[in-house]
C-alpha cells in the first residue's frame, strides 16, 4: 500500500519486495470508492485511507463485508483468501464525535496507494517516491504518505506547492515540521498524528499561512503548547490535539470563530481559557482525561454546543448557566468527575436538557436495533 523503509543495524544495502495489489471498492452514501491496496494492509489501513474521503473517524467507521463486521487488525491476504475480482464493502458511520462535519459532497478522489519496492535506508534519509506519485499528486491534489516509515517529509510534498488540498503524514516518525509547508496555499486538511513532533519542531509560522486549512490533527504527538500563532489558523472548523502533553490552550483559540470540533483528551489541561466562549459555531468538544478541576463560565456562549465530554476530570461543578443556555446540548459525560445527577438535576436548565438527552438516546436505541437485522448491532458504537 505504501512505500516502507527497513534498516538493518550497519546495513544500508537495498532489498526488493513486490506485491500484486488487491482490488477493492467501498460503497459508502451511494458511491464507490475504489482501492489498489497491498496484501499485507489491514483492515484498519483501509479506515485511515477512508477517513479523508468520508470525513468519518476510523473509530466511528464500521466495514462489513457479506453480512460480518471486519476486525481491525485483519489482514487482506487472509481475509480475502481465493477470491478474485473487486472485494466489495459497505462502510456504515457512526453518528456523534465520531463524524466530523459530515459526508464530503464532493466526487471522490480516485487515490490508488500501492505498496511497491522495500528499500532500505539509514535513518533520517528519504524514502525515494514510486515512479509517476508526484505526477498522481499534482492530479488528484492528495498527497497520502500514512504509515510510510518516513522521519523526513520528502521535497516532492513542497515542490507541489499551491495546489495540494490534502496532506496526509499520519503515523510516521516525522520529528520536523519545517516552515516550507506555508507554500501549501490551499491546503485544507493535514494530518500529522502519530509521529514525533515536538513544540520546537513545528514552524507555527509556516503554518499560520494556510489561510484556507479546515482539518488540523496534531493528535499523539508530545506537544506541550499551542503557539499565539494558532489564532490565524481563522478558517479552521475542527482542531485534534489529543494524546499530547498540553497543559493549557492559548487564549487566541478564540480567534478560531468558524471551530466546530476541538479534540483536547488525554493532555495535562489545568485550565481552560475563558476565550473559548468566543468559539461561537463549537458543537463538540473533547475534553476528557484531563487535570480540570473548573471550566470558565464563558463555555455557556456555546450556544451551539450539542456535545460536551468531561469524563476522569477532578470537576466539582459546572458553569452556571451550561445547561440553560446551551439549548443544543444532548450529550453530556461526567464520568469519573465528582459531579452527580443530582447535582444536574438542580442546574437551571435540566429538565430541557434532560428532554434532549433521554431523545437522543433512543433515536440512538432505535438505529442500532434496527442495524442489528443487518448483522452489524454494536451496543457500544456511540458515547452517551
Amino acid at each position: 500500500m505504501e512505500e516502507t523503509a527497513a534498516a538493518a543495524a550497519g546495513d544500508y544495502e537495498s532489498t526488493t519486495t513486490i506485491q500484486i495489489p488487491i482490488q477493492i471498492s467501498v460503497k459508502f452514501n451511494g458511491r464507490s470508492i475504489p482501492f489498489n491496496l497491498s496484501p499485507d494492509s489491514t483492515v484498519k489501513d483501509l479506515k485511515s485511507l477512508l477517513q479523508p474521503l468520508t470525513n468519518l473517524l476510523p473509530r466511528g467507521q464500521k466495514l462489513i463485508a457479506k453480512g460480518k463486521i471486519l476486525d481491525d487488525e485483519m489482514q487482506f491476504r487472509s481475509l480475502l483468501g481465493t477470491h478474485k475480482g473487486v472485494y466489495k464493502i459497505q462502510l456504515i458511520g457512526s453518528q456523534g464525535l465520531h463524524q466530523g462535519s459530515g459526508p464530503i459532497k464532493k466526487e471522490f478522489p480516485d487515490i490508488i496507494r500501492r505498496k511497491s519496492n522495500t528499500i532500505t535506508t539509514p535513518e533520517n534519509k528519504q524514502v525515494p517516491l514510486v515512479k509517476g506519485q508526484f505526477e498522481r499528486w499534482k492530479i488528484t491534489r492528495v498527497i497520502s504518505l500514512s504509515g510510510s516509515h518516513i522521519t523526513v517529509i520528502p521535497e516532492e510534498v513542497w515542490n507541489c506547492g499551491s495546489s495540494v488540498r490534502f496532506l496526509d503524514l499520519n503515523s510516521n516518525s516525522i520529528k520536523d515540521v519545517p516552515e516550507a509547508i506555508g507554500g501549501l496555499t490551499s491546503l485544507q486538511k493535514l494530518f500529522l498524528n502519530s509521529n514525533c513532533i515536538k513544540d520546537e519542531s513545528v514552524s507555527w509560522k509556516g503554518l499560520s499561512l494556510l489561510k484556507s486549512l479546515a482539518f488540523l490533527n496534531l493528535n499523539q504527538n508530545f506537544l506541550t503548547s499551542l503557539p499565539s500563532d494558532l489564532g490565524c489558523l481563522t478558517m479552521l472548523k475542527e482542531l485534534h490535539v489529543a494524546h499530547n502533553k498540553l497543559t493549557s490552550l492559548p487564549d487566541e483559540v478564540g480567534l478560531l470563530v468558524h471551530l466546530e470540533v476541538l479534540e483536547a483528551n488525554d493532555n495535562r489541561l489545568t485550565t481552560i481559557t475563558s476565550c473559548i466562549g468566543s468559539c461561537s459555531a463549537l458543537v463538540e468538544v473533547e475534553f476528557s482525561q484531563n487535570l480540570l478541576i473548573e471550566l470558565p463560565e464563558t463555555l455557556s456562549n456555546l450556544t451551539n454546543l450539542k456535545a460536551l465530554y468531561l469524563h476522569n476530570n477532578g470537576l466539582k461543578s459546572l458553569p452556571s448557566l451550561l445547561l440553560k443556555s446551551c439549548t443544543q446540548l444532548s450529550t453530556l459525560d461526567l464520568h469519573g468527575t465528582q459531579i452527580t445527577m443530582d447535582m444536574l438535576r438542580k442546574f437551571e436548565g435540566w429538565k430541557s436538557f434532560d428532554e434532549r438527552r433521554v431523545l437522543k438516546h433512543s433515536k440512538q436505541l432505535a438505529f442500532r436495533v434496527r442495524g442489528a437485522t443487518n448483522s452489524y448491532f454494536d451496543e457500544g458504537a456511540d458515547k452517551s
